[in-house]
């Protein structure tokens, strides 16, 4: 696969020429695609190499943002090396959580388990700082649907949702990833952001970008970001492009 199409590509071109740059990214169809059972979302080919060359640049900050618990992230993903983790929605910046929220989660927990029970097919996933239904796996289309729709109707509303592709996930913190994102890029001093994302989360971090950064949605649907490519093969594509420019 090629450059990136042309008018991303220039903003590309303008974004390396800014200085530092954070350059950062969801792992779940973006990096890796979509599956079925999550512990099997391997990376796209070629992205654990590219995203190497890219920390090996001076003034150049990688980092992963994602929906998944720390240490699923990093297992799953298999990536290693100098990057920046943020898991959890930006609720695990660079380290796990404390165990004082455990309880909060615990409670949601036992509400959703039932009724995820109750649907073929569904999964209640567990993770340090929320609990995700996830209904990907529900042959019954109507019985998906109405499953999340119980779903949030069975939480307190002063809880943090977090809907997205066949999931309704809950927060016990308001932490989201743009927040994450801006805290990271004031650590290290960007003047330039990158970052890819493809689920409703993401729009956290697209609205919060500064107008000379860079927001690429990757897939369908409506997006606060300036610029779109295809799937995780057009993400490496474009990877690598810019570890061209910067080299």
């Amino acid at each position: 696969m090629g450059a990136p199409p042309a008018d991303l590509g220039a903003a590309l071109a303008a974004l390396v020429l800014r200085g530092p740059l954070l350059v950062a990214s969801d792992y779940d169809g973006v990096l890796a695609p979509l599956t079925d059972v999550p512990s099997e979302a391997s990376p796209e080919p070629g992205v654990a190499e590219v995203l190497g060359r890219l920390a090996a640049v001076p003034g150049v900050t990688v980092a992963l943002v994602s929906g998944r618990g720390l240490a699923d992230l990093q297992a799953t993903s298999g990536f290693t090396g100098n990057l920046r983790w943020i898991g959890s929605h930006g609720a695990e910046f660079g380290g796990p959580l404390t165990g004082d929220l455990a309880g909060r989660r615990d409670a949601l927990v036992a509400r959703l388990e039932p009724l995820v029970a109750g649907t073929p097919g569904a999964r209640l996933e567990i993770k340090p700082a929320s609990v995700a239904v996830h209904v990907r796996q529900v042959p019954d289309r109507p019985a998906a649907a109405a499953l999340l729709e119980r779903s949030r109707a069975a939480v307190d509303p002063s809880l943090t949702m977090k809907p997205g592709k066949d999931v309704f996930e809950v927060a016990v913190t308001d932490a989201d990833k743009g927040s994450a994102v801006r805290r990271l890029a004031g650590e290290i001093g960007a003047r330039g952001v990158l970052y890819l994302g493809d689920d409703v989360t993401d729009e956290d971090v697209f609205r919060v970008l500064d107008g000379d950064d860079v927001g690429v949605k990757v897939g369908a649907g409506e997006t606060a970001a300036a610029y779109r490519v295809a799937d995780p093969p057009a993400v490496r594509a474009l990877l690598e492009h810019l570890a061209d420019l910067l080299s």
